[in-house]
């Protein structure tokens, strides 16, 4: 995006799903193309109860070969962990989900990280030459408590003996929404931001279903096959898949989709 045209979401209102903690930046990149963020968080990141299995398994992390993160929530609610524990052992290769998964461990110090090149998720990571062969090897994963079971599965059927880190809870929280819904009720909100299916299917029952009949007929972008299927299941008529999960490409395609509009109504 250019100078001349860093006001292109000027007038727009967009409705912003991430947990709170991921939110900000892309709030304020909204803001700063002029556009007015309305932040409702549908997932709460929040910390196990029990921390003695994760605690068990950071003490012998010097005996895996893999340490898989599947989300920046999971670098985030683990490295504190480990890091005032212990020193990560030298040996222990690290993988990542996608780039923003990197990104995060990068600022833990880990620069050595295995990602996807393309496409950034499960899938991609598992078609990684590094995990073509895994009989013997050792894998731990990091991740939120009952995510995604295909990484684990897949791996632990090319040979690995795999063991997951949970060290986060997902939680749908408690919103009042009605003073959303009454704005918009009046045409006020002009797009919904949604980058999980778990946070899709959570502002699906919050809104209850006058919301769910707003949603269907309002553009959401999303940042993933995988979750835009699951907007079409639930009968949402807009849906645009951004590139990447990355604020950028999430922004472009909301700047291209507007103006794409404006262009076929002018």
């Amino acid at each position: 995006m250019t100078s001349s045209d860093n006001k292109q979401l000027a007038g727009l209102n967009i409705l912003v799903t991430r947990p709170i903690h991921q939110a900000t930046a892309l709030a304020a990149s909204i803001r700063s193309l002029g556009g007015n963020p309305i932040v409702l968080p549908t997932l709460e990141i929040a910390d196990i109860d029990d921390f003695s299995s994760l605690w068990e398994i950071i003490d012998r992390l010097n005996k895996f070969d893999w340490a898989l993160f599947v989300s920046p929530n999971a670098v985030n609610k683990a490295m504190p962990l480990i890091t005032s524990r212990r020193a990560l052992p030298s040996h222990l290769k690290i993988a990542a989900v996608g780039k923003g998964t990197a990104d995060t461990l990068l600022q833990y110090g880990i620069r050595d990280i295995l990602i996807p090149k393309d496409k950034f998720d499960s899938e991609a990571l598992l078609e990684c030459k590094e995990f073509a062969e895994m009989s013997g090897k050792r894998v731990v994963i990091f991740r939120g408590f009952g995510g995604r079971q295909l990484l684990g599965n897949t791996l632990t059927q090319r040979g690995a003996v795999v063991e997951y880190a949970e060290c986060y809870i997902r939680k749908k929280p408690e919103i009042d929404t009605t003073l959303l819904l009454s704005d918009w009720s009046q045409g006020q909100l002009h797009a919904v931001i949604v980058t999980s299916s778990e946070g899709l299917h959570n502002l699906f029952d919050i809104i209850g279903g006058l919301g769910q009949q707003l949603l269907k007929v309002t553009p959401v972008i999303t940042t993933h096959e995988r979750i835009a299927q699951a907007a079409k299941k639930l009968g949402l008529e807009k849906v645009v898949i951004a590139p990447s999960p990355g604020d950028a490409d999430v922004l472009e395609s909301i700047c291209t989709y507007f103006q794409s509009t404006e262009n076929s109504s002018a």
